[in-house]
């Protein structure tokens, strides 16, 4: 029998808004929404730093795919994947089988802003500085677009700050959705 409301994977550079897009669609949707990040932290008792610093970054992709395939089998969420979550273990050809997925594309000048404003640490950014951050988010989301690209919808997401911009997002994105 098919499931009559797949996931729907929101994906994205970090920053780009898939939180923020991700809990108004699945609100505007009425369905459950998850953090993929968030879901992990919970599952293992643990931020995603204290994952990153024990297990490095094999470690917690491994730890991600299986989270990914679990919350993908759940029915009627929208689910904000990490900046990464793609990348990784066929990740990418497993969420476009079993959902629908959503790519917000946000331009390099607003992820910086939204990271320069942002109160939670990346564990990706240690070490940064504030004027080496444009050329380090474009050498690093090269290698991630042809990820992000196969998803089955690709929206703008630099308008995402207010609202009204937010909502007008989600009505967007509404008719493009199957069924």
């Amino acid at each position: 029998m098919a499931d009559l409301h797949p996931p729907i994977f929101i994906i994205g550079y970090m920053a780009s808004g898939k939180t923020t897009l991700g809990r108004a669609l699945a609100r505007a949707l009425g369905r459950d929404f998850i953090d993929l990040d968030f879901y992990i932290e919970q599952r293992f008792r643990k931020r995603i730093p204290e994952i990153f610093a024990e297990r490095g970054e094999e470690g917690f992709r491994d730890m991600e795919a299986r989270m990914l395939r679990e919350v993908g089998e759940f029915s009627g969420v929208v689910v904000s994947c990490g900046g990464g979550t793609p990348c990784h273990r066929d990740n990418m050809e497993y969420m476009n089988a079993r959902g629908t997925t959503v790519f917000l594309d946000a331009t390099i000048a607003r992820i910086c802003y939204r990271l320069s404003v942002a109160k939670t640490r990346r564990p990706l950014l240690e070490g940064i500085p504030a004027d080496r951050l444009p050329a380090f988010i474009e050498s690093h989301l090269a290698p991630r677009l042809p990820y992000y690209t196969r998803a089955h919808i690709s929206i703008p997401s630099d308008a995402l700050e207010t609202r009204a911009q937010i909502d007008t997002a989600v009505s967007a994105l509404l008719p493009l959705l199957p069924g």
